[in-house]
């Protein structure tokens, strides 16, 4: 049975993790996720999706890989990634985003099983929750009967 989350390594803005658990809930996700510190206020969630997919925290990247669900496919989001529009999406995966400012680190690309990019016609550097929102659309259509 398909199943996805998404998530931000690291995020600056807590807007953009409302606007993304947002997005999460109406492509179809399992829940959203923070690797390290956050703010609880989440105003960008005007939809209050907080009351409909589960929000995980996890305090640390070792933390996050140890509770990650057993068969789950890692796929961080990064510029010079495998391009979106050919990615061919698990059926089980977790999407990691990297900050704002400071993408995805090394290590965290390393223990990735891939890595993909977001095509661009000008700069390839979207903003993260926008980033996250076109991952997922994508995912969806992907979908056997997504989109219709």
């Amino acid at each position: 049975m398909p199943f996805f989350e998404i998530g931000i390594f690291a995020p600056i803005h807590n807007e953009n993790i409302g606007t993304l658990w947002r997005s999460a809930f109406q492509l179809g996700a399992a829940g959203i996720f923070v690797i390290g510190k956050w703010r609880k206020s989440q105003a960008s969630d005007t939809a209050k999706t907080r009351l409909e997919i589960p929000f995980r925290n996890y305090l640390n990247w070792e933390n996050f890989l140890h509770h990650r669900p057993i068969g789950t496919k890692l796929i961080g989001i990064e510029i010079g990634g495998e391009p979106l529009a050919t990615f061919q999406h698990p059926a089980q995966g977790l999407y990691i985003l990297g900050s704002e400012a400071n993408g995805l680190p090394d290590y965290v690309q390393k223990k990735c099983d891939y890595i993909i990019h977001i095509e661009a016609l000008r700069n390839a550097s979207y903003n993260v929750a926008v980033a996250g929102s076109i991952v997922m659309y994508l995912r969806f259509l992907s979908i056997p009967g997504g989109g219709q």
